[in-house]
């Protein structure tokens, strides 16, 4: 698995480990030796994971890590939409060029299955909703439109050398672990740590938020079954819910007394924010039996329960911007 020192990628390690899979874990070099949230796992747990560090952007070590691996999930990338804005370069070489890498290892290496994670935000904002997986592809971020890119070399590699890919497009994942870039962790950590004014980018735009462990368990679900190659599936829990009123959800959970408000550093340019996200999850449903089980309310308490414990809490910056 590629990233599996992030977010999902480590709460993905532990589906598998779960279920008896054997796990190889690529995770990003660095010289503080840090596997990112798998540190955070209890070191019999760590044990059983077999660790490669290594650059999603280096051909030579992705495909050393891919060696004798059946299937490949890769959920390597950048995803920090402001951060694309002016390093954009970064996006093209990690989302792209290390798709390609992953890509061209597994048609050397004759690897079984490659699971793509893609993004919601390549649709951009609704044009018809509930999108569904043919949905118009707009690149209103160069986030976005790196993931557009990753997507469609994807897809030539199905069609040109039969590579057996599957493209799972998630709609806004939430839960334990997750940057405080994202909306929910920017509430819940500004209210935990004490703010009464919590700051947020636009409050109108809506979302289809789904817990992290729906998530992976769809990503399960698709390297499962065959009808799935050569697809693009949503992972959408087909509801939608706009930002402000999920911060005010958060807030009366924690500090009743705090407010959401506005702030204009956090905003995105006009043409490039996405306004609406909801999803269609008609064809997972259909090819896999696959359906969310945590609602909103239930993913939020979880979530919320893990931030509260101090030693999660404290590997966050609640007095800056996250960017």
């Amino acid at each position: 698995m590629t990233g599996a020192d992030g977010f999902i990628g480590s709460h993905l390690v532990e589906a598998l480990l779960n279920e008896g899979s054997d796990v190889r874990a690529l995770v990003y070099y660095n010289a503080f030796n840090s596997w990112g949230w798998l540190d955070s796992f209890d070191k019999r747990t760590l044990y059983k994971i077999d660790v490669f560090t290594g650059d999603i952007r280096d051909s030579n070590g992705v495909a050393r890590a891919m060696k004798d691996i059946d299937v490949v999930f890769h959920l390597a990338a950048l995803i920090g939409i402001p951060f694309s804005y002016h390093s954009p370069d970064s996006y093209v070489d990690t989302n792209i060029k290390g798709t390609l890498n992953v890509l061209q290892a597994a048609r050397s290496l004759k690897t079984e299955r490659v699971l793509i994670t893609s993004t919601s935000e390549v649709y951009g904002t609704a044009k018809t909703a509930p999108i569904k997986e043919n949905h118009p592809l707009q690149g209103q971020s160069p986030y976005s439109a790196s993931k557009i890119g990753a997507d469609k070399i994807a897809e030539s590699f199905f069609r040109s050398f039969d590579l057996p890919i599957t493209i799972a497009r998630p709609f806004n994942t939430y839960g334990p672990r997750q940057s405080a870039r994202a909306v929910i962790p920017t509430v819940i950590t500004q209210s935990l740590g004490g703010k009464n004014v919590i700051k947020l980018g636009s409050l109108e735009p809506t979302r289809d938020f789904n817990y992290v462990k729906d998530v992976c368990c769809a990503f399960l679900a698709i390297a499962r079954a065959d009808n799935t190659i050569g697809r693009v599936l949503n992972i959408a829990s087909g509801k939608e819910a706009r930002i402000g009123d999920v911060a005010d959800m958060i807030t009366r959970k924690i500090n009743p007394e705090a407010k959401t408000v506005l702030d204009r550093e956090r905003v995105r340019p006009k043409n490039s924010e996405v306004m609406r996200l909801l999803g269609s999850n008609e064809k997972i449903a259909e090819l896999t039996g696959w359906k969310p089980k945590y609602s909103l309310d239930r993913g939020l308490d979880e979530t919320i329960k893990w931030f509260q414990k101090k030693d999660n809490l404290k590997r966050y910056k609640t007095d800056i911007y996250n960017v």
